[in-house]
């Protein structure tokens, strides 16, 4: 199979995959329907379905596009790592507003013997990060020695691991308005996905996924919540450790980590409106301005709390 016939069925089967489980989830949601609804700022009810469907399709067409059987456990891990301890945040979160919010707050939390749902999800996708990048092939020149190798490969592999969660932890702060988690998720994809490489397959589910999602996200009948913009993140940090040499991985990962750090010094969105080009390509799709604000309550608060 050539690579670019490995990437468009990598591509069909994760978008038929996101659609059909979507509609399986809909129809018998597990729990009832109540668990999975919020309510948007326009007082309109809208389905964390989309989270779960997505991250089912980005595993069907990664595992199909996977070079190997390990870059495709990577993956697998990864995804479910994000996706399911997002999940247990989404459902069991108390919204009183009474508990630790943010990156920070959680930690702090947890340095003071408190388990939040955030703190849970910091630490499961942590693990499952490290345990995925243990998996990934890593990229580069290695020492000839073994005592080198060795050490070599455990700096790659805290390195790596760090990048797959930072990552899912950046998209997660991005989802909070229609659409623009799974826009930012696409165009990062992309490159990969086009020009090949170890990550294509996995960075064309990807895409396949996204466009699968993208139109419920922007009317608003659906939204990621932490499961899915968690378990996206975590996709393509795995993708990008899969597919960067050791250079490109360590300046990947600290452009994410100053992103976040930024974040809980200025709001993405404000950065957003005031830059143009950005504005427009936030924008498109979306419900028109004119209406209420798009921002919705089920979501984090734009105040730089990536984890809540």
């Amino acid at each position: 199979m050539t690579g670019v016939l490995r990437r468009l069925i990598a591509a069909t089967t994760a978008r038929v995959t996101t659609t059909v489980v979507r509609g399986l989830l809909d129809d018998e949601p597990p729990g009832g329907p109540r668990i999975w609804e919020r309510t948007n700022h326009r007082g309109e009810p809208v389905s964390l379905l989309g989270g779960p469907s997505v991250a089912a399709g980005v595993l069907a067409g990664g595992l199909v596009g996977a070079p190997s059987v390990r870059d495709g456990a990577a993956l697998t891990v990864a995804t479910i790592s994000g996706t399911g301890f997002g999940l247990v945040d989404d459902l069991t979160e108390d919204r009183s507003g009474e508990v630790a919010k943010g990156l920070r707050g959680h930690l702090g939390a947890l340095a003071k013997g408190e388990l939040t749902t955030g703190g849970l999800k910091v630490l499961g996708i942590g693990a499952g990060a490290l345990v995925a990048a243990a998996l990934s092939r890593p990229q580069g020149p290695r020492p000839t020695g073994r005592a080198g190798r060795v050490a070599l490969r455990l700096a790659e592999i805290g390195m790596d691991g760090a990048l797959i969660a930072a990552s899912a932890n950046l998209v997660n702060l991005l989802d909070l308005r229609p659409g623009r988690a799974l826009k930012a998720t696409g165009i990062t994809a992309a490159p990969a996905a086009l020009l090949g490489g170890p990550g294509s397959g996995p960075a064309a589910a990807v895409l396949g996924a996204v466009v699968a999602e993208l139109p419920d996200d922007l009317a608003e009948r659906d939204m990621l919540g932490d499961s899915g913009a968690n378990g996206l993140g975590a996709a393509l940090g795995t993708i990008a450790v899969q597919q960067l040499p050791r250079r490109g991985r360590l300046a990947v990962l600290a452009g994410v980590v100053g992103l976040t750090l930024a974040s809980e010094k200025v709001s993405f969105t404000q950065v957003i409106a005031r830059t143009p080009v950005l504005r427009e390509i936030d924008a498109w799709g979306r419900r028109p301005a004119a209406e209420p604000s798009a921002q919705r309550t089920a979501e984090p608060t734009d105040d730089g709390s990536p984890l809540t």
